[in-house]
């Protein structure tokens, strides 16, 4: 489980009552959204909140189909328009692990206190928690590698073809190194010496993540030189990343955060509700600030020097934005 407190002051939890409970974090992708996808490295840190998800296998009343109770919380309209991909990164778990409801009914309810907002990896953490249920319903034990594995194949049903990074930091928790390859990706884990205070809050816009993908795919296509460029950019930021987070100089890590917003900012996947709630916590004091995941939409980010400077950030984002949270990494 990932040393991280989350805090969300305008829902309740929806814990799921008198059965085992199966897991899936959600995350923040502190550096590289995007450029991921092109293989090049990426630090992702995994929040505390989570989905969690319980199986019934069909009993004498029912024998085959498939029910799925979506009990998360969520911002207003995202779990309608994420139905269809939810149902089909569900479909595409149990096929994963062998599961035909044609043959063997199962109803799937899913809770847990991760609210559902673009951005925070619930696709993922979604198909994670259907994963752990289904295998300990089938009796197996499956590694936490076959875990993240089935996450995967389920992404794709949310996104086409994932990079992988959610699914990761769903499975693993805590902050990693990720870095897709030819083959399976690679990723490591980044222990902090001192905790990182970070607050995260909310547009209220649900984005289409294979969507934006392909848009940024058709504009690196379209002009390489210039997307080469952003990359070469990025690599920079990332490098000097990783050493700042050695240290936990969280100055450092705001301004390269900063820079990384400007970057996703030039390649057009930020957007005004983004860049106003950026604007606001740099204003209240953060150390800096940027979007996270997907972006048109979605979340954002910000990190700040000390527990009253936290607070501070979310106080004025909570003027402006829809949901505003806090958590910490470690």
């Amino acid at each position: 489980m990932p040393n991280t407190k989350a805090e969300t002051p305008t829902r309740a939890s929806k814990r799921l009552k008198g059965q085992s409970q199966h897991k899936g974090f959600g995350k923040l992708i502190l550096f590289g959204e995007h450029f991921v996808v092109y293989k090049v490295p990426a630090l992702v840190g995994a929040v505390a909140a989570y989905t969690e998800c319980v199986v019934e296998p069909s009993s004498a009343e029912w024998s085959h189909g498939l029910i799925v109770e979506d009990n998360r919380p969520a911002i207003p309209g995202y779990k309608d328009e994420k139905a269809d991909e939810m149902l089909e990164g569900t479909q595409l778990v149990l096929k994963h692990l062998g599961w035909d409801t044609a043959k063997k009914g199962l109803k799937i309810t899913l809770g847990g206190d991760l609210c559902a907002v673009s951005g925070i990896g619930a696709s993922a953490a979604n198909c994670v928690s259907v994963a752990r249920a289904v295998a300990a319903a089938q009796g197996r034990s499956l590694s936490e590698e076959e875990i993240n594995a089935a996450g995967y194949e389920g992404e794709k049903g949310y996104h086409g073809e994932p990079s992988g990074i959610d699914n990761t930091a769903a499975t693993y928790g805590g902050v990693l190194k990720f870095q897709r390859t030819d083959g399976a990706p690679l990723f490591e884990t980044r222990k902090l010496a001192s905790p990182a205070l970070i607050v995260y809050a909310s547009t209220g816009i649900t984005a289409s993540t294979s969507k934006v993908v392909a848009d940024v795919k058709a504009k690196k296509e379209k002009e390489p030189k210039w997307f080469d460029g952003l990359l070469a950019e990025y690599l920079d930021i990332y490098n000097a990343a990783e050493e700042a987070l050695k240290t936990c100089d969280w100055k450092a890590v705001g301004a390269l955060a900063d820079k990384n917003h400007a970057l996703l900012q030039q390649l057009t996947v930020s957007c005004p509700e983004l860049d106003k709630l950026v604007d606001a916590a740099r204003g209240a004091g953060a150390l800096g600030a940027k979007l996270a995941g997907t972006g048109r939409g979605g979340l954002m980010w910000a990190i700040c020097a000390d527990a009253k400077s936290q607070q501070a950030v979310a106080d004025a984002l909570g003027k402006i934005a829809p949901q505003v949270w806090k958590t910490e990494f470690a």
